[in-house]
């Protein structure tokens, strides 16, 4: 799976045609999801979905939910990315390690976004509530943050002959692990509804690409510039 999610931002750089219909198709998918949740802020299928994701419960659940979500809260992101980027910066890959840190952008895009919406968070008249959130709801920010994040991680892994393979394997399947469960793990915490997450994980993948396409053009100038 680490193999085909980078292979296909590989891809989607070689091909301005099908990288342009994916950016297309998914700027319609977020439009769609966000007509949806503004026309119909609390609809059965979001209630349906955060019930069956807590359908089992228990102590060691709740705990692991909260694991998996750790990585963007305040002291998880800036520990992850400090972490991250001084790893590159140890080994002179200055241009990595800046790029790592710019997936910090999303914080504010979807700080936005949010308030654009205004969407309320659940409520324990519907769903359970783990943890109280009290900003607003639209999109997941959590969702937005780990597909930008470990979503380039895993695709510097891939491309990368820096590291040894079972290592590039052991941090992507980690990144990509990371960014399946997160949409789980707020909708288990009654953090986030269904649509939250959808929407998250597609504005997440288009910042992905935006940033991949962004980090390409400067590598190519650099390599033009030490040629």
């Amino acid at each position: 799976m680490v193999k085909l999610f980078s292979r296909f931002l590989t891809y989607l750089r070689r091909d301005e045609r099908l990288l342009l219909n994916v950016v297309i198709a998914l700027i319609v998918g977020y439009a769609a999801i966000s007509a949806f949740v503004f026309l119909l802020p609390t609809e059965t299928v979001d209630i349906w979905f955060t019930q069956g994701v807590q359908r089992y419960q228990a102590p060691w659940l709740d705990a692991f939910m909260n694991g998996v979500s750790w990585f963007a809260t305040i002291p998880g992101g800036l520990i992850t990315i400090g972490t991250v980027s001084i790893v590159f910066m140890w080994q002179r890959r200055w241009l990595e390690a800046c790029f790592v840190a710019l997936s910090l952008l999303a914080v504010p895009i979807v700080a936005i976004v949010k308030r654009l919406f205004g969407r309320a968070r659940p409520t324990e008249d519907l769903v359970r509530v783990i943890k109280e959130f009290h900003n607003q709801s639209f999109p997941s920010g959590h969702v937005v943050f780990y597909t930008v994040l470990f979503g380039f991680i895993a695709f510097l892994m891939y491309r990368s002959t820096h590291y040894k393979l079972w290592v590039r394997r052991l941090v992507g399947w980690f990144c990509i692990a990371l960014i399946l469960l997160v949409p789980v793990s707020r909708m288990y915490l009654g953090a986030h509804w269904f649509t939250d997450v959808s929407a998250g994980f597609i504005l997440g993948l288009l910042l992905l690409i935006g940033l991949v396409e962004w980090y390409s053009h400067a590598k190519r100038r650099r390599s033009k510039a030490t040629a």
